[in-house]
């Protein structure tokens, strides 16, 4: 996955895997109606504006530095969530975040059987 410097050059402060902070967006918003759709759209559209990166299609994710940080962009999403839906965000350190399996799958071929053909 992503892996951050262990050295912040500008500051000469060495960054901690503990320290620093990714966020995920999860989330199951309504779309039966044109302004449903329409309002979880939007929210999509406001998560890449807030430079989140799309997982899934509704699984979000974004390297949201420190902890301060998080917290700051957590409360402005949680101000864009629709009316209708659920939204869950989830903070986890760099080091947990480098632990992620992804596993990336292939179309599944038919398994062939030949059946054994007897002349008489």
């Amino acid at each position: 996955m992503h892996q951050i410097s262990s050295i912040n050059a500008s500051r000469g402060h060495v960054l901690s895997g503990v320290r620093i902070m990714w966020m995920l967006v999860m989330f199951d918003l309504p779309v039966g109606t044109p302004a449903e759709r329409k309002a979880a759209t939007r929210f999509r559209n406001n998560l890449l504006e807030h430079g989140f990166q799309m997982a899934q299609f509704s699984v979000y994710y974004k390297l949201a530095g420190t902890r301060e940080k998080a917290d700051r962009l957590a409360g402005k999403i949680e101000q864009l969530v629709p009316e209708a839906g659920l939204v869950n965000i989830l903070t986890i350190t760099d080091k947990q975040y480098e632990n992620m399996v992804c596993v990336f799958g292939q179309r599944r071929k038919p398994v062939v059987t030949h059946q054994q053909l007897s002349f008489f």
